[in-house]
């Protein structure tokens, strides 16, 4: 029986492979000549299509003898037989150019791409799950240039979520939308000594990609047109709203190590309202990723001078465990998605709309392993039960430990809101809440604190100290978390009051809540658990702020050619007052297919209550020193009074942009633009600040009292200026036998990224010869991501194949590690990374894909170089090269990307095959 099923099965996969296919390419245009996105193409009478990308280009295999459909909303529907052509290029006639694709970055009457006077790309779906990468974030790595993420070195907290960046600006400076909404921002404040430092973001890695029709990165400053943190720009991604067709989609992946073993399924389907009057989008998607782990090798002679051991100890322990024991690579992880995108046509002028997604995420990470040589017997007796281990060269077998970070994330958000038109003039009215919580769970560890209680002793009649710790501590924690919500109502209202003027104008309000969720007593008494202190009840609470803002926004086509765009906003905070800001754009056609464009404008960034309201001791590693305790003091608190830290304010920018584009002969299409970006009172995360060594200093007394090593704070500390060029070139549909090649070479240079005058130091810092911002936070703020970035890409798709080949170049990125000489630095060699992605169309509904992520195992790799002849002197003495190497990876325990940061993922070649069956 089994082997008649197999040959049944075997008998269907070869028709399936068998049927006879036709593959049908073109582009679909205006009667400008202009492509038109997102037209759906349907073989007639099935449930076979797709949709046009935002040049118009299509792809689809049909049936010998089939007719296809051409549909766009304020557009003919045109029908068109295939008979013995594969290439159908198309023009769609009676449409209005005001129905074309609403694009970021415009508060008027909608306008295409074609018109528009700013810089902007758009991404399909199919680029970015072409990319084989298993999320939304890492998949934007290797399609924009000036889009940047990378896991974190220290994982704890960061496991959760990366921080990302457009232009090296941080994340804090880049507004994510969804459907043209605002998104909520994660709970989770970067605190690590690693790019994103003091900052947050959204998480945009929760974002199912099954569920994006495109995606849409407006490149250019837009505090005027959408509020706070849009100085470096806006990513606004668009819901697919097929209700045609759906797919479900089984992918699975692992490194060439073996390990990181990928698994996951996703689904996307939609369904009609009534009698066509609306539609239903949902998808569904299930991750999970096994660890992958990629330590250094660890240095004998360095641990035993960071942590006063003997060397023999030390080389005996490591010569059983050569990487300490040590886990730094990617996370296990465990996501579940969902999410559902609708609207519904409540008469010929008003549409209903609504959209809402939840994300559940587990993530399982480590602390630095404790070596018996760390944590020793000697001063924890109770050590060698607490966590017994195999070694029988220490007493009573102890071994050390690694304490656990189980990371649990929930992040929600949905926006239901009424489209109509009213006289000619288009309303929007929406709702939008969201919210982002993250708990912690600390297990294998303990609390080592000396710590009493006091308990009756009914025999003695006598009340005793009782130890509530160290021997009598528990072994899992539950430190507490962080919470971010946030509600959100838009009103926006536009018109075409002739054939050259468009207005918008337009309010929000938007309330916010942060919330610091309090740890168990254990947690945070005393010091807390050991790697992962938990949030003392005076750090703990609510906190909340309250918004609003008003914009108006004026297009003038003052000919064909010329259009000016302005828009001006003014905002009113609860917690620090107004605040006035404007944009003023324009393009010019020089000719029919080269356009000019440039703009200016003025923003601000309202500090997020995550920056004020942050309180709480941190775990980090020392150079020289291990790990120690350092305290992030907020700028509200009583020991910010006492140290004279002031409160913080809004950062204030200035954004210029000038660039040009166009389309050229033979489907060759190109931009280019020119940025300048000049912020004002930056808000930082300054460096930890050690004792003076005057027990009678204020800040020497905080340290002491706290049992901390050192303190850190935000400030608005600097004015920084960033400068680049952004390019983006393509051609496309070049015939090369049976098949169609795409090429395309996008990159961005960053020219100029640099602190603008002096450091903004509080009198208490500045006395102490010290500087919130230190060489290796200017190195973070400045350098940590890649000067240059460059992707070069080809796509063939011939008959049933496609293929695609893409190679980001990954540019020098410089570090300068705490502790390090300041005759040095650090340098990431720029390295070229390649992917390879192979499509194969089995048939009509299946579509088999494999990617090789990293094709050639590259992986980062980084060297000193010398800041003058002192750095040469080092560099030229073996031993003193080693000691400096060992201060910046933990002596070698991040020895691939040292312990502040790298520019790529470490993991090498990922192998990634996936399956996706259309309904």
């Amino acid at each position: 029986m089994i082997k008649k099923l197999k040959i049944m099965f075997l008998l269907l996969f070869t028709v399936a492979f068998a049927q006879a296919q036709t593959g049908v390419t073109g582009t679909v245009t205006d009667i400008n000549g202009y492509g038109i996105p997102t037209v759906n193409v349907v073989e007639k009478g099935t449930s076979n299509g797709t949709t046009t990308d935002f040049d118009g280009n299509y792809t689809l295999n049909v049936s010998d003898g089939a007719v296809l459909v051409f549909s766009y909303v304020g557009y003919e529907t045109k029908e068109l037989s295939v008979d013995n052509t594969t290439n159908f290029n198309v023009t769609l006639t009676s449409g209005e150019a005001l129905d074309e694709v609403v694009l970021v970055g415009s508060r008027t009457a909608p306008r295409s791409n074609v018109n528009s006077a700013l810089p902007i790309d758009v991404v399909g779906v199919k680029e970015l799950t072409s990319t084989g990468q298993p999320t939304f974030d890492k998949a934007l790595q290797y399609r924009i240039p000036s889009f940047n993420t990378v896991q974190t070195p220290v994982n704890d907290a960061t496991s959760l979520l990366d921080p990302y960046e457009i232009r090296n600006m941080g994340p804090s400076r880049t507004l994510i939308l969804i459907n043209g909404k605002r998104k909520n921002l994660s709970a989770l404040l970067y605190t690590q000594t690693s790019p994103g430092r003091g900052e947050t973001g959204a998480d945009i890695s929760a974002i199912p990609t099954d569920a994006i029709k495109r995606v849409e990165i407006l490149r250019d400053g837009a505090s005027a047109q959408y509020g706070s943190d849009a100085i470096a720009g806006v990513m606004n991604i668009i819901l697919k709203d097929n209700a045609n067709f759906g797919s479900a989609t089984l992918r699975s992946g692992i490194t060439s190590e073996g390990d990181g073993e990928m698994i996951g399924i996703a689904v996307n389907n939609g369904s009609i309202i009534g009698d066509n009057k609306g539609f239903i989008n949902y998808t569904i998607d299930f991750s999970k990723t096994n660890l992958a782990n990629r330590p250094g090798t660890v240095d004998a002679e360095g641990e035993a001078g960071d942590f006063g051991a003997d060397l023999a100890d030390v080389q005996e322990f490591l010569s059983r465990n050569p990487d300490a024991n040590n886990i730094n690579g990617s996370p296990e992880t465990a996501a579940s998605k969902f999410l559902i995108n609708s609207g519904l046509d409540l008469n010929d002028n008003t549409d209903l709309y609504f959209n809402a997604a939840y994300v559940y995420k587990r993530v399982n990470s480590f602390a630095n392993y404790r070596t018996p040589y760390w944590r020793t017997v000697d001063e924890y007796p109770y050590l060698a039960d607490f966590f017994p281990g195999e070694n029988p060269n220490n007493a009573g077998g102890y071994d050390g430990y690694v304490p656990t970070f189980e990371g649990l994330l929930n992040d929600y958000n949905g926006t239901v809101g009424i489209k109509t038109k009213i006289n000619d003039w288009n309303i929007d009215l929406s709702y939008t809440t969201g919210g982002n919580t993250q708990t912690y769970t600390v297990s294998q560890s303990h609390n080592r604190n000396e710590v009493y209680g006091v308990s009756y002793n009914p025999e003695t009649d006598e009340f005793e100290a009782t130890p509530l710790y160290q021997a009598n501590s528990q072994q899992s924690f539950d430190p507490g978390g962080t919470k971010f919500t946030h509600n959100v109502g838009n009103i926006d209202i536009s018109r075409v009051l002739s054939d050259k003027v468009s207005i918008g104008f337009g309010a929000e309000f938007r309330n916010e809540t942060f919330e610091v969720i309090e740890g168990e007593l254990a947690s945070y008494d005393g010091g807390g658990a050991d790697s992962f202190a938990g949030n003392s009840p005076e750090n703990s609470g609510k906190f909340n702020r309250y918004n609003i803002g008003g914009y108006f926004s004026l297009d003038y086509d003052v000919s064909d050619a010329f259009l000016l765009s302005g828009t001006i906003r003014t905002e009113n905070y609860s917690d620090f007052g107004n605040t006035f800001v404007y944009k003023f754009s324009t393009r010019y056609k020089l000719t029919d297919n080269l356009t000019a464009r440039a703009s200016v404008s003025s923003g601000f960034r309202a500090p997020t209550l995550h920056q004020i309201y942050t309180q709480k001791a941190q775990y980090s590693f020392i150079p020289g020193q291990g790990i120690q305790v350092g305290g992030l003091i907020n700028n509200v608190s009583t020991q910010a009074k006492l140290l004279g830290i002031p409160e913080l304010d809004a950062e204030t920018s200035n954004n210029f942009t000038i660039g040009f584009g166009g389309k050229l002969a033979n489907n060759l299409t190109f931009t280019v633009d020119y940025y300048n970006i000049s912020v004002e009172d930056r808000i930082v995360l300054g460096s930890e600040i050690s004792a003076t060594g005057d027990p009678t200093n204020p800040l020497d007394i905080l340290l002491t009292n706290n049992n901390l090593s050192d303190v850190s704070f935000f400030s608005n500390a600097i004015d920084t200026r960033t400068s680049g060029i952004d390019l983006v070139l393509s051609k496309k549909n070049i015939s090369i036998g049976e098949g169609d090649l795409d090429l395309n070479l996008s990159g961005n240079y960053t020219i100029q990224n640099e602190r603008d005058g002096d450091v903004k130091d509080i009198a208490l810092v500045a006395n102490a010869g010290q500087s919130v911002v230190n060489a290796t936070q200017e190195a973070l703020f400045f350098t940590s991501r890649p000067k240059s970035k460059w992707i070069l890409g080809a796509n063939y798709d011939i008959n049933k194949f496609g293929f695609s080949l893409n190679n980001t170049y990954f540019g020098k990125t410089t570090f300068k590690q705490q502790g390090m000489s300041d005759d040095l630095r650090t340098e990431f060699i720029p390295k070229i990374v390649t992917d390879l992605g192979i499509n194969y169309n089995a048939s009509e509904k299946l579509t088999l894909s494999l990617n090789v992520n990293n094709l050639l195992n590259v992986l980062p790799e980084w060297e000193f170089k010398a800041e003058n002849a002192a750095g040469e002197a080092i560099l030229a003495d073996p031993a003193a090269t080693k000691n400096q190497s060992n201060l910046i990876t933990f002596n070698q325990r991040y020895s691939q990307m040292t312990y502040d940061g790298y520019h790529f993922s470490q993991l090498g070649t990922m192998f990634n095959l996936s399956l996706n069956y259309k309904f």
